[in-house]
């Protein structure tokens, strides 16, 4: 019995081990926010930079500027994180090019992050996203999770492909199927003032007829979208990972993959208090 219990173990401390290193060999860009904004990880700028709107990115300045956005020092769920004070201008961002292994004929990976807020007390009348990737906008060729206008609020993950592929007349997102089918919508999800809550956006091979998204929350699967066929085409030098737009609450742990994760991955990720824990 003692034996069994011994191989036990050594088959579970194996199997964590084997996780640690694939999310280490696929990790492509980590921001912890622990003692500066920079990405501790990158291949790409690992600046971040922060714009007067939206329509100014290609002029904004490295770090955070103004009173919106703030470096928390010891607010993180380790160490510091950001916090976004009101809704508004400006924009912050890191560049996706590079940071994100974006290929326009297949492209798979994912992206984890941590929020705190309560969305019906925190978040002000309007669409909010914590997170969009994209070159261009949320409807074109964009990654992004967002929480609905007016509460009680669904939490939504959207991975849109090209405009002028899956929605040519350009119609609006309201009452519109082709947007919703390319949605993951969760009702009432569990995010609190009091909790820290776990976000994984997982895709793989999108710009094929086989692509997949995925979103998980606190390690747990909430929906998927398969079957679509669209195209994903950036000028990749333009793509930001845009942060926070209209989102007011904390941040923290913002990671990207060069690969799609696995559950088991995922699981370890949602376990770790921060992801140092397995880098050093």
């Amino acid at each position: 019995m003692k034996n069994k219990i011994t191989i036990a173990l050594f088959a579970i401390s194996f199997l964590g081990h084997a996780q640690e290193e694939a999310l280490k060999e696929r990790l492509i860009f980590y921001a912890p926010f622990d003692g500066d904004v920079q990405a501790q990880v990158a291949q790409g700028d690992a600046n971040i930079y922060t714009a007067l709107e939206r329509k100014d990115l290609e002029n904004a300045n490295p770090g955070l500027q103004g009173s919106n956005v703030v470096h928390a020092k010891g607010k993180g769920r380790s160490g510091d994180a950001l916090d976004f004070k009101r809704k508004g201008k400006p924009v912050v961002f890191y560049d996706a090019s590079q940071n994100v292994a974006y290929s326009n004929t297949s492209w798979s990976g994912a992206v984890s992050f941590w929020l705190r807020l309560d969305p019906a007390k925190d978040l002000e009348p309007g669409y909010c996203d914590p997170i969009q990737i994209t070159d261009v906008n949320y409807n074109d060729a964009a990654l992004w999770v967002d929480f609905t206008k007016k509460n009680p609020r669904d939490f939504r993950l959207g991975v849109i492909g090209d405009l002028k592929q899956w929605n040519p007349e350009n119609l609006g997102p309201d009452d519109n199927p082709e947007f919703e089918k390319r949605l993951v919508r969760v009702k009432t999800p569990p995010f609190g003032r009091d909790k820290w809550t776990h976000i994984v956006i997982n895709f793989s091979k999108l710009g094929t007829d086989r692509a997949v998204s995925q979103l998980y929350v606190d390690g747990k699967l909430q929906g998927e979208v398969a079957g679509l066929k669209d195209s994903f085409t950036w000028s990749e030098e333009k793509a930001k990972i845009l942060l926070g737009l209209s989102y007011i609450g904390l941040m923290d742990e913002l990671s990207i993959y060069n690969q799609t994760l696995s559950p088991a991955d995922i699981e370890k990720l949602n376990g770790l208090t921060s992801l140092n824990e397995i880098l050093k």
